[in-house]
């Protein structure tokens, strides 16, 4: 009898080691999977981060709902670089220009009516002006205007004050041939549903929208950036006045078609 009771004690100490292996590498065979993306490792002090692709030496960081404005925030974004923005308003399109380097932007915003609406953000002022007049409105510029004034769209800093609540679904996924971290949200006071797409190559927002009623009623795209913005992109004003210029060369005054954009 002892040894029979033994043998039983035996047996079933060899089931609770199997269910416990099984559980820890059989069960992810068919689960399905979480999206996820790679993030790059912090590099030492004064060494080049990796890839924010994280192909290589990254770390492995699953998206969802609780996670996805810590992964947006852990992104690389482009410091300097130029590319196109659409944005559609009850179908109504507006094209943006927009050239971004060392915290200044410029962005030459065309209207519907045709007006171009030229816009330069930086050292915290905004200066604007509109086709080739020489008047120029200038005031103080917010956190957010570098990324958003002139544009008219979001920026990955708008992801990020999102209320954690009203996050409805997170993941990875491909949008405009960019991976990008997608993010949806609800806004109930608005009776909205808003999407944003990040680009996880670069961290700037690649395409958003706006839902009402189950429609789309306002939508932002964006071409892929090219990095780093060109030297003769323009951050001067009508006057010939240079405010930046790109990669922190000496500014050069003369007049602002001489600068080119």
């Amino acid at each position: 009898m002892e040894r029979r009771n033994r043998n039983i004690l035996v047996i079933l100490i060899a089931v609770v080691i199997v269910i416990a292996v099984f559980s820890s590498f059989g069960l992810p065979l068919f689960a399905g999977d979480t999206a996820k993306i790679v993030l790059p490792t912090p590099a030492p002090s004064g060494q080049a981060a990796p890839d924010s692709s994280g192909q290589k030496g990254g770390v492995r960081v699953e998206v969802t709902p609780q996670t996805v404005q810590s992964v947006i925030a852990a992104l690389s974004r482009l410091d300097s670089y130029s590319r196109t923005v659409t944005t559609t308003l009850e179908k109504v399109s507006s094209t943006a220009r927009v050239w971004a380097d060392g915290g200044w932007t410029r962005t030459d915003l065309t209207l519907p009516s045709g007006t171009v609406a030229h816009t330069i953000v930086g050292d915290g002022t905004v200066w604007r002006w509109y086709d080739s007049e020489r008047t120029v409105l200038s005031w103080p510029a917010d956190s957010a205007s570098a990324d958003v004034e002139g544009q008219r769209i979001p920026s990955y800093e708008d992801v990020l004050a999102l209320d954690p609540e009203n996050i409805t679904a997170a993941g990875y996924e491909e949008k405009n041939g960019s991976a990008c971290v997608y993010v949806e949200v609800e806004v109930p006071e608005l009776d909205q549903r808003e999407r944003y797409w990040v680009s996880a190559d670069n961290g700037l927002l690649a395409a958003a929208e706006t839902e009402t009623e189950g429609e789309v009623v306002w939508s932002m795209t964006a071409s892929a950036p090219e990095s780093p913005a060109a030297r003769t992109a323009s951050f001067a004003l009508p006057d010939g006045t240079v405010l930046h210029t790109v990669g922190g060369e000496p500014a050069v005054t003369g007049s602002a078609s001489d600068q080119g954009s």
